[in-house]
């Protein structure tokens, strides 16, 4: 459905989107908090959603079938996924929350780029334009430390990584229902991770839990996972994968607002968090005006 034909839904839609993505930076807090390593803990993650999803499916009674090649897509699919996570998480642990959420915000412009790459069509100079606003946005907000460059890699190359499993599921989710979507693309991580683990004696110590990581765990599995996951992949009917990705930006302003609050750091934050906030959230509801003008001045 184009963007500008159903603007009640879209403004629905809209609310759908920034709410899965506040759910999204409370996932940084949850990341922080769960001692186990990366791995695992994506592990446990991923095990946790589809298990919710299967039981979704056959309490409501509804078929998860597609075909192999679908399936196969799917599958695929869900190691990026799962990578995104683990690189996600071990970013977290290798540098702080702020660090790896401020990196995740440069998936606006590797989708600017991968997108129109991807879907074969002419690169957007105004979807360049916003990457490189949110760009910035990213410097203001943190001054990157050298101490940290390890963490800045692993939240840039995790950031890659959302944004392609971003684009391949905005085509798919106009074919399959998204449920169905993430019960595969989760199921797939859990079975892409399985094998490392299994390849590289993971099965072991590091999964032992703590008692405050099953809480954690199931929260992060079940509300943050799976629902956030289908919420988070239905909306892609309504906008492009770009616009998505721009809503997405203000993960780290939730996410890192919300680091602050959980850790008693609030009145640490300085003025350049502020200054890159205000430009970040500035792209993100300026960037469907200047879209509707271009559109304008071309109908002219």
């Amino acid at each position: 459905m184009p963007e500008n034909n159903a603007p009640q839904g879209i403004n629905k839609s809209l609310i759908i989107l920034h709410f899965t993505v506040f759910i999204w930076g409370f996932t940084s807090i949850l990341g922080k908090l769960i001692t186990i390593e990366a791995v695992q803990l994506v592990w446990y993650r991923v095990l946790i959603a589809a298990i919710s999803l299967f039981l979704y499916f056959k309490f409501n009674k509804n078929s998860v079938k597609v075909d192999k090649k679908t399936l196969l897509k799917l599958v695929l699919t869900g190691a990026l996924v799962g990578g995104h996570w683990i690189l996600f998480f071990a970013a977290i642990k290798a540098s702080t929350v702020s660090v790896t959420l401020v990196c995740l915000a440069s998936i606006t412009f590797f989708t600017a780029i991968f997108e129109p790459i991807i879907n074969k069509k002419s690169i957007s100079k105004l979807e360049i334009v916003a990457g490189i606003f949110i760009i910035i946005g990213i410097l203001l907000i943190f001054e990157f430390e050298t101490q940290y460059t390890k963490g800045i890699i692993l939240g840039l190359i995790s950031a890659i990584y959302a944004s392609l499993f971003s684009i391949i599921n905005a085509r798919q989710v106009k074919k399959i229902e998204a449920p169905v979507i993430a019960f595969y693309e989760l199921s797939g991580a859990f079975a892409w991770i399985s094998i490392y683990l299994f390849l590289t004696n993971g099965f072991g110590q590091g999964m032992v839990l703590q008692p405050s990581d099953i809480g954690y765990l199931l929260i992060l599995g079940t509300i943050c996972t799976s629902l956030a996951y289908v919420a988070g992949v239905s909306v892609m009917r309504e906008f492009s994968a770009f616009k998505v990705a721009l809503v997405t930006n203000l993960e780290p302003v939730y996410g890192i607002i919300l680091a602050f609050i959980f850790f008693g750091e609030l009145h640490k934050l300085k003025p350049g968090f502020w200054l890159g906030a205000l430009v970040i959230l500035s792209t993100i509801f300026l960037y469907p005006v200047a879209q509707k003008q271009i559109a304008r001045r071309k109908s002219k």
